[in-house]
Order: structure tokens, then sequence, then C-alpha cells
């Protein structure tokens, strides 16, 4: 199974996953232009995408949905009560084939399951993912407002994780933000920060090989920060950090 996050941040999220004869998007917070041309770069052709995932609402995740649908043929997967809140949002304009899922559920592409998990995150009806190929498991988990039990146990089911890792506290606390986005950032439907993620990962099980750290504020963090904050934590496991402007490189679980 591999993962090329395409863009991971408030400024725009998508991640491409392949396994098996699946290709799948998740989340369409940049162009279709960029996500063409980003997947053009490692020969990847959008076109042959079986589905883009939505998470939940918000514009960094959803606002290019449209786009996708329209320009590429790509079948788009949501929850109707996101789907609702996105259309009321954000202008996303005809979207041809929908398929809807319930939180919590699963959704089938051949013998590759996608596990959907239910999330405190402030968004209409978010959730986040497991990839499940029958060889190898990988979590896309990030919006996850605070470190809740089924996340905990989530974390422990999977190979590898991109994971958010959004603000380093004494940052946020001193940074430029009006006290509500402090609050709202910290708080229980929020992001986790550096320290929340790398304690989370210190009490993963034996399963986990690698995380790539997702979602990082480009006003409260930095990837130097939340690398060392997260091996000062917990050295066991290699560590990735998902590009904010660009594409990484391919991750393979």
């Amino acid at each position: 199974m591999n993962l090329i996050s395409l863009q991971s941040g408030s400024n725009g999220n998508c991640i491409y996953v392949e396994t098996g004869d699946a290709r799948l998007l998740f989340d369409a917070g940049i162009s279709g232009k960029q996500a063409a041309a980003r997947l053009a770069g490692f020969g990847r052709d959008i076109s042959r995408v079986d589905a883009l995932i939505i998470s939940h609402d918000h514009a960094d995740h959803v606002r290019c949905a449209g786009i996708y649908a329209r320009k590429f043929g790509v079948r788009l997967c949501v929850t109707e009560k996101t789907l609702a809140a996105a259309c009321s949002s954000h202008d996303l304009g005809r979207l041809g084939d929908v398929e809807h899922f319930r939180s919590g559920g699963s959704l089938r592409f051949g013998d590759v399951r996608v596990e959907t998990l239910p999330t405190p995150h402030d968004g209409a009806d978010g959730v986040s993912f497991i990839i499940d190929d029958g060889v190898s498991r990988l979590g896309i988990f990030t919006d996850l407002g605070h470190v809740y039990g089924d996340l905990e146990s989530a974390l422990e089911s999977v190979d590898a994780v991109l994971l958010e890792s959004n603000y380093d506290p004494d940052m946020l606390m001193n940074g430029p933000y009006p006290r509500y986005l402090k609050s709202r950032i910290a708080g229980p439907r929020g992001h986790l920060s550096n320290i929340e993620s790398a304690e989370l990962i210190a009490r993963r099980g034996s399963r986990l090989r690698w995380a790539c750290l997702g979602h990082l504020s480009g006003e409260n963090n930095t990837p130097e920060l939340a690398l060392r904050t997260h091996r000062t934590i917990n050295s066991g496991i290699e560590y990735h950090v998902a590009g904010r402007y660009g594409p990484g490189g391919i991750l393979t679980v």
C-alpha cells in the first residue's frame, strides 16, 4: 500500500492512497489542477482514481470536490450531513456521482475496505479513516478534536498512520491568533498538539511501523519542532512530515 500526501494543512488537504486495484483520494482542499499535476509527477493519473472520500465539511477538505467530480469523473463518497453542510457553506457546483456512507460504516473497493471512524472535531459529521487491503492497515487521522478512546484502539490496529500534529502549545499561546481561535484550536473539538500526538503514539502497540505527521499549522508549529517533540517523547518508530505546500514522497506500508 502506498500513500502520497499531496498537501496537508489548513491551506488545503488531499491524500492519495493506492493498494491492490484501488486508487483513492481523501479530501479535496487543493485545486483539481494542483492535484492532477502533483499526481502526474509520481506517474499517476487522477482520472483513474476510483473515489474521492471526504472527511468533513471544512473548506480545506472539501472546497474543490465539485471540480474533481466534473473535470475528472471521480466518484464522490461523503456522509449526507457532511455534504449538506458543505453545500450550504461552499459553492461546490454540480457533483454528479455521489455515494453516501454512514459515519462509522465502511466502504468497499474490490478487496479494499475503508473504515470510517467518527471524530469529535467541530465539523458537521467528521470522520477519520483506516484503509485495509487484507495485508496492511493504514490510518488517516486528522482533525480529531481530542484524544478519545476509540482513537487509541484504532491506532493500535494500524501498521502506519498519517496523524495530525497541529500545533505547539507555547507557539499557539504566545502567537497572534485571537483568544477565541486559540481556544477553539486547543479545545476538545479542535486539533491535537505535538505533545498530544506524540503521547498518543507512545501508547501504541508494537504494530505501528511509521507515522507521518500531518495538518501542521503554519503559524503555530514547524516541521522541525513537531519532529523534535515526537522523537523526544518516543523515538521508537520512523517519522515523516506531510508538507503544507506540496507533496512528499511515496510512503509504503
